[in-house]
């Protein structure tokens, strides 16, 4: 098979839910052209060679600011997007209940805002792909969900 016609490899996404004690989740607004003011859990593609963990935990210094250890981070749902016909996106999201610092907004060309809200009220503006990860997390850690999948 040439390689014209095979399937790309999937992107690999990492996201964090940063919850508080007493249920609260971190999430950023969007201000780039994808999801422009949609909400989401930070989050980025993996780099070549790094651990998931580790991509996780550096993603969210980069966006907000707060400081996590690798190891400290659970993940707790995981999310096969067919982003087009071409492009599938595996999404790992991790949960993060401690970790250093407060969060300050450290893109904002990026992000419009970044705001705790209660994982029972939840902005119903959520980015639908992240929205999926979010929510199993919180309602069926361990899972996995096909996001935007083609009908067979």
């Amino acid at each position: 098979m040439s390689s014209s016609t095979t399937t790309p490899p999937p992107v690999v996404d990492v996201h964090v839910i940063a919850r508080t004690p007493d249920g609260k989740i971190l999430l950023s607004q969007r201000g780039g052209p994808y999801g422009y003011g949609q909400w989401h859990a930070p989050s980025g593609k993996l780099d070549p060679g790094e651990k998931p963990a580790h991509g996780a935990a550096r993603e969210l210094d980069e966006e907000t600011g707060l400081l996590v250890d690798p190891d400290h981070l659970r993940l707790a749902y995981t999310v096969l997007h067919h982003q087009d016909p071409t492009t599938l996106r595996l999404g790992l999201f991790f949960v993060a209940t401690e970790w250093e610092g407060e969060p300050v907004n450290r893109e904002p060309e990026k992000c419009l805002d970044l705001r705790f809200f209660a994982e029972d009220a939840l902005p119903e503006e959520l980015i639908p792909y992240p929205a999926a990860g979010i929510h199993g997390a919180l309602t069926d850690p361990g899972g996995l969900a096909h996001h935007n999948w083609p009908s067979a």
